[in-house]
């Protein structure tokens, strides 16, 4: 993450009490470590040395998480990309589609999606009509797209009220 991508949230995390020391808030390094995380998909023993303790950014990725900070940031960010591309701050339409990925047997969350056949987790997401993530939840595999649909709808309402939700395995209409 750049200087200027990282100037963009950090105003947020610091909000929240994250990066409280001269040191975090000048290099970002606890904030921009559970986004590091996220990016690579590497897991919390794997973060390169220049960041802070795994305790430490586990720590403030679950705190983001529990305090709504992740939303948040994410609501500004796709307020500011859609801005910048001339577009209203809030989409109108979305896009809904899944994702199911195996899991090991340790691993918390999971279950048994039959027709993929995989065992592991199911998230379903919303993206606006630019690409932007709006909405995502994560759920067992074993949960059917109808009944997780409703769930990560309903999480965007509140943030994005106006928005109808397309789906492209949904049957097409038909053209008169």
């Amino acid at each position: 993450m750049t200087d200027r991508e990282w100037a963009l949230i950090a105003v947020h995390a610091w909000s929240e009490g994250v990066g409280t020391t001269t040191h975090d808030r000048a290099s970002g390094g606890c904030g921009r470590s559970p986004l590091y995380c996220a990016w690579t998909g590497c897991q919390w023993r794997a973060l390169p040395d220049r960041f802070p303790p795994v305790s430490t950014v586990q720590r403030y990725c679950y705190a983001w998480r529990d305090s709504g900070l992740w939303k948040t940031i994410n609501f500004h960010l796709v307020a500011t990309a859609r801005l910048a591309l001339g577009r209203e701050a809030s989409p109108s339409a979305g896009i809904i589609d899944s994702q199911v990925a195996k899991t090991t047997d340790v691993a918390g969350l999971r279950g048994y999606d039959g027709g993929k056949k995989i065992n592991g987790r199911k998230r379903h997401n919303i993206t606006d009509t630019e690409g932007h993530l709006v909405g995502l939840k994560v759920h067992a595999a074993d949960i059917q797209d109808r009944d997780g649909a409703v769930g990560v709808t309903a999480s965007i309402r509140q943030l994005y009220p106006g928005c109808a939700i397309y789906s492209p395995t949904a049957a097409m209409p038909e053209k008169n």
